[in-house]
C-alpha cells in the first residue's frame, strides 16, 4: 500500500464539530488543514464526503451511498447464476459462506455478497477510505429496506486485522481480496470520476503479495483473489482454479472443500 496521504476531517457546521473530530480520532486522521491539502473530508448533515482540492477537472465529492447508483441497482437485481464472484466464493441457494473482505475499498463487492445472503466482515487498510465506508454503512443501516437489511450483514472491523489476526467476530469460511493493481498501457478505457479520485488517493497496493499468506491462514475453506485478466498471480502462487469474467478473473485457493469435515 502507498503511504497514507494527510487528509483532515472537517465539519460542515458548528453542530458537527464534535462528530468530525471523533471520526478523525477513530481513524487516525487530523482535524487541522494546511494550504497544501490535496484532499479534505467534510462531514455535512451526517454525510462524510471526500473533496479532491487539486483535481485536474471539476469533480463531485466522493461519498459512499449504498442507496444510489449502480451498486444499489446491482444489489437489488443480482441473480446468483450471473455473478462470477458468487461462484468463486462458493455461494449457492443452500450455502451462504461467511466472508472476510480484506481489501474492502468502497464496499461494492462486499455489498453484492451481502445481498446474496453472506455475512461479510470488512477490512479497509486505507484509513480515509475506511472512514468513508464506515459512514456510508452507518447511514444505510438506519433504513428499514432491502439495502438497509443487506448492509446489516456488513461489518467494518478495522484496517490491519488481516495482519494482526485480531478483531474478527468469527472464523470466516472465505477470505476475499481485491488489491489495487497498477494501471497498464492496455487499460485504455477511462475510469469513472469517482474511481479516478479513489485511485489518486489510494494508489496501487505495492505490498499486495503480502496479503495472501495471512488470508490463507485465516480462511477456513478458501481464499478468492480478484485480478485483472492480464495480472500475474498474487505472490506468484498459482491458484487451484479460476473463474473468469470479461475484464477480471477470480483466482481460487482451496484449503478444503466446503463439505469436508473440520478434522
Amino acid at each position: 500500500m502507498t503511504t497514507l496521504a494527510r487528509v483532515p476531517v472537517l465539519a460542515g457546521s458548528d453542530a458537527e464539530t464534535v462528530a468530525a473530530k471523533a471520526i478523525a480520532e477513530r481513524w487516525g486522521l487530523t482535524s487541522e488543514t494546511t494550504d497544501n491539502d490535496v484532499f479534505q473530508l467534510w462531514l455535512t448533515n451526517g454525510i462524510l464526503a471526500l473533496h479532491w482540492l487539486q483535481s485536474p477537472q471539476k469533480m463531485s465529492p466522493l461519498v459512499v451511498d449504498f442507496h444510489q447508483g449502480k451498486a444499489a441497482y446491482r444489489a437489488q437485481n443480482t441473480q446468483l447464476k450471473n455473478e462470477a464472484i458468487a461462484k468463486a466464493v462458493g455461494v449457492s441457494g443452500q450455502f451462504k459462506p461467511s466472508v472476510v473482505d480484506g481489501t474492502a475499498g468502497l464496499g461494492r463487492d462486499a455489498f453484492v455478497l451481502a445481498g446474496l445472503g453472506c455475512n461479510v466482515q470488512l477490512i479497509e487498510r486505507h484509513s480515509v477510505v475506511a472512514a468513508l465506508l464506515d459512514n456510508g454503512l452507518h447511514r444505510a443501516q438506519q433504513e428499514a429496506d432491502f439495502i438497509g437489511e443487506t448492509c446489516q450483514r456488513m461489518h467494518l472491523i478495522g484496517t490491519d486485522n488481516l495482519y494482526t489476526g485480531k478483531g474478527f467476530t468469527h472464523e470466516p469460511d472465505v477470505v476475499y481480496l481485491d488489491p489495487m493493481y497498477p494501471k497498464t498501457g492496455k487499460q485504455k478505457a477511462q475510469v469513472k470520476k469517482d474511481m479516478q479520485m479513489f485511485q489518486q488517493l489510494v494508489g496501487s497496493d505495492e505490498d499486495a503479495d503480502t496479503l495472501l499468506e495471512p488470508a490463507l491462514a485465516l480462511a477456513k475453506f478458501r481464499v478468492v483473489v480478484k485480478r485483472p485478466n492480464s495480472a500475474p498471480f498474487l505472490a506468484g502462487r498459482e491458484p487451484n482454479s479460476q473463474i473468469k469474467s470479461k475484464k477480471h478473473r477470480f483466482d481460487v485457493y482451496i484449503k478444503r472443500g466446503f463439505h469436508e469435515s473440520a478434522n
